[in-house]
């Protein structure tokens, strides 16, 4: 005689089995109208250069600063006012003043966030759908911010960016960031265009930035800081080292914001928010250990928050009714098909959908945590299972980030 169906038995009861959640009532990013995707073609399309359509309204303004915060999500800046004064007295101004945050598409991570923000696209269509994916021509794991192995980059994802097109429109473009990302693939296909500058310290990224605003009656300047993002995975968002970066990049953004020139707007943003997840059985879930979760997949791609999955042939649809089995109650968990019909990456049945080179780099099954959780992989991916702070889901905390405005 079987038991109850699931969720019909009061929790408690040794037939009790949590509900399942609904992968069509993930909370998606807002594609088109409100997503890091429309940033730059909105910024770029007040400045007159053709071509450039977005959801997002900016007022226009002859010269732009995007300033780029890897990591700092918009739950976690209104959580610390007391470290970022300055950021915080412009949350009011976020979105023109509706105090709404931008989303940063999906998955919530760096590489996938700048190639939304470089090219004016999300996912499905610049096609860097996550931290690591199978790259269908060899069917090896393709990380796309460490490029490895290596793809040729223009292949791989072949849209110009917002920087090229504003830079052939006569708009004087340039990035200012780290020298050490000057050649990086990911600066290739998602940020260059015009001229790049090396520069090592924060304060001399934001000094530039400025000298290259006031360098002609229309340019787009792009600078970026990465270590909130960095002290957050080592230390996690509730460290002491994670608050005093927070501190300094509040102090970074005031010095570039006293110094615009006239006519001069300045937006910062970040890439994604992030999450600390506990070191426990119950919160990081080793795949390399679990005989379950591990049964007929091939390759484990993603992140811990927002895992790809790659199954055997012909055994995809057991992974996902072992998936959502196991993990259901507290991830978002989707085949292929339905994660790209429910607009995880871009939407669907729209110019923004997935684009057809880039539907074999989706996992199999798509998994998204939901609560505080994530799937490690200890023996394989020791690093990242060992960080602290993650991100890559859909949650408030990961996927909303600022566009906090400051205008001259």
């Amino acid at each position: 005689m079987s038991g109850p169906t699931s969720g019909s038995a009061p929790a408690g009861s040794p037939w009790y089995q949590p509900p399942v959640l609904d992968p069509r009532a993930a909370p998606v990013p807002r594609y088109g109208t409100g997503s890091l995707a429309d940033l730059l073609p909105a910024i770029a399309g007040g400045q007159g250069v053709p071509g450039l359509a977005s959801g997002l309204e900016l007022a226009p303004a002859d010269r732009v600063c995007v300033f780029l915060i890897d990591g700092l999500g918009w739950e976690l800046l209104k959580a610390h006012p007391a470290e970022a004064p300055f950021l915080t007295s412009l949350l009011s101004s976020s979105m023109n003043g509706t105090g709404t945050p931008l989303t940063a598409g999906f998955p919530s991570t760096t590489a996938t966030s700048l190639a939304s923000v470089g090219t004016g696209l999300p996912p499905g269509a610049h096609g860097l759908p996550g931290y690591t994916v199978v790259d269908p021509a060899t069917g090896a794991l393709m990380n796309q911010l460490r490029w490895q192995p290596w793809t040729d980059p223009y292949v791989w994802q072949p849209h110009p960016t917002v920087f090229q097109l504003a830079d052939a429109a006569g708009v004087h473009t340039c990035q200012v960031s780290a020298p050490t990302f000057e050649q990086t693939p990911l600066t290739k296909i998602a940020l260059s265009g015009g001229t790049f500058h090396g520069r090592l310290s924060g304060e001399e990224r934001m000094d530039l930035a400025a000298e290259q605003l006031a360098a002609a009656d229309r340019s787009l300047v792009y600078t970026y800081y990465s270590e909130v993002d960095g002290k957050g995975h080592r230390f996690g968002t509730d460290s002491d080292e994670w608050r005093g970066q927070l501190m300094y990049v509040d102090g970074l953004a005031r010095r570039l914001a006293e110094q615009l020139p006239p006519r001069s707007a300045l937006y910062v943003t970040a890439d994604h928010g992030m999450i600390d997840i506990p070191f426990d059985p119950e919160s990081r879930i080793d795949f390399d250990e679990d005989w379950e979760l591990r049964a007929g997949v091939a390759l484990l791609g993603g992140e811990g928050r927002a895992r790809h999955v790659y199954a055997v042939p012909g055994a995809a649809a057991d992974v996902a009714a072992v998936w959502r089995e196991v993990l259901g109650d507290r991830m978002w968990v989707a085949t292929r098909d339905e994660a790209i019909e429910a607009g995880w990456f871009g939407q669907p049945d729209h110019a923004g959908g997935v684009d057809p080179r880039v539907y074999g780099r989706i996992g199999d099954v798509v998994a998204a945590a939901a609560d505080d959780v994530a799937i490690v992989a200890s023996l394989t991916e020791p690093k990242e299972s060992a960080m602290v702070g993650l991100h890559g889901s859909m949650t408030a905390v990961e996927q909303l980030v600022p566009l906090l405005e400051v205008r001259s």
